[in-house]
Parts: structure tokens; C-alpha cells; sequence
């Protein structure tokens, strides 16, 4: 199997152009997955008797293949980035909103505790002492989500978007391999710059953990 360069140094801001298109279609489904599961997450730590409820719930759309989902939204959202978005937005559920509820449950009573006793109020208590502590385990959750998220945009190709997916389908049907290549070396160099980002980021956000390194 060969690598035809020049094709690569011909369609440069084609594969710019589709590389930004898949990225921006994965990172726009981790930001609502993210809306979504952090309250749902709270609400299952806080009423157990709708843990399970939740938590099955997300299970259960992870195990429709992903192809379906597209096909079954295409009524209600049509040919479009909105689609993608929906689809790629069910699969990160079941990842962020377990790591969420983890985190949350990790977080000591005790800690908790000494918040209310000093008079913090439950919300505050929420934002400023549990989501921090629990913020390891839910960016654990979210670097998952993403590189999930980036391999999975491909599949839309199949509905017209799919960003560096297309490259995919345009070297199989045309039985060239160099644009399949350059789609998925793409692809995976997205998801390790994304991977090193966010942990980044997590470094940034928990200055303690690196105080107590």
C-alpha cells in the first residue's frame, strides 16, 4: 500500500477544512453532553432511587448502534451537523454521567460535613467544595467522552457529514488508499492532541493535586 504525497500536498486545505469540521463536530457534542449529564449527574447522587433509573437509561442508548441513531433522527433533524450532534451527544451520556456520579460519591462526607457546619449553603457547597474534588474523576470521564466522540464522527458519513470521514468513503470508493490513510493518521493525531489537552487543562484546574505532588 502506497502514499500518494502529491494527492496529500493537492488537497491540503481540504483535509484542514474536514479535520476542523470533525473536530468542532466532537468537541460540540462533549460541550451538551456535559450540560446534560453534569444536573442529571447531581440528581442521581442526591436521589438514589433515581440512580439506577438514570444510569440504566444511559446504558441502554449506548448500546444502540450508532448508525441507527443517525438513521432514526434523520426524520425529526434531516441531513445536517445537528444530526451528527444529537447522536454523538447520546454516546457521551453514559461516559459523563457515570464519571460524574462517581466523582461526586468520592468526594469524603466529612468534607462535606465541615462545608455545612461553617454554614455553606448546598449549592455553594455543590460548586465550590463537590464538583472540584470530584473534577479528577469527571475529566477522566470527559477525555473518554472526547476521544470517543472523534472516532465515532466518521460514522456520519453515512448521513453527509462525518467530517475526515469522507475521506474514508471517498478512497474506498474509488479503491485509492491515500485519502483512507490521511483520514486516519488525521484522526488519530486529533484525538491525542485532544487527549493531551484536556489533561492539560486538569492541571490547570487542580493546582492541590499538584501542591500535594
Amino acid at each position: 500500500m502506497t502514499i500518494d504525497w502529491s494527492w496529500i500536498g493537492d488537497h491540503t486545505d481540504d483535509l484542514t477544512t474536514l479535520t476542523i469540521s470533525h473536530l468542532q463536530a466532537a468537541l460540540t457534542a462533549v460541550f451538551f453532553g456535559l450540560l446534560i449529564s453534569l444536573p442529571l449527574a447531581v440528581i442521581a447522587h442526591r436521589v438514589r432511587p433515581l440512580r439506577g433509573f438514570l444510569l440504566g437509561l444511559s446504558n441502554i442508548l449506548f448500546t444502540i448502534p450508532s448508525i441507527a441513531i443517525f438513521v432514526l433522527l434523520l426524520p425529526v433533524s434531516g441531513l445536517t451537523r445537528t444530526t451528527t450532534v444529537i447522536g454523538l451527544t447520546v454516546y457521551t451520556l453514559v461516559v459523563l454521567l457515570r464519571n460524574t456520579v462517581e466523582g461526586l460519591d468520592s468526594v469524603p462526607a466529612k468534607t462535606k460535613e465541615a462545608a455545612k457546619a461553617m454554614g455553606t449553603r448546598p449549592l455553594r457547597t455543590l460548586l465550590t467544595v463537590e464538583f472540584p474534588l470530584a473534577l479528577p474523576v469527571i475529566m477522566a470521564g470527559v477525555r473518554i467522552a472526547t476521544v470517543m466522540s472523534i472516532s465515532l464522527v466518521s460514522v456520519a458519513t453515512y448521513i453527509g457529514d462525518g467530517g475526515l470521514g469522507q475521506l474514508f468513503t471517498d478512497g474506498f470508493q474509488r479503491d485509492f488508499p491515500t485519502p483512507v490513510i490521511a483520514g486516519v493518521v488525521l484522526t488519530i493525531l486529533l484525538a491525542v492532541v485532544a487527549d493531551a489537552a484536556l489533561v492539560a487543562v486538569q492541571y490547570v484546574l487542580t493546582p492541590w493535586r499538584r501542591r500535594r505532588a
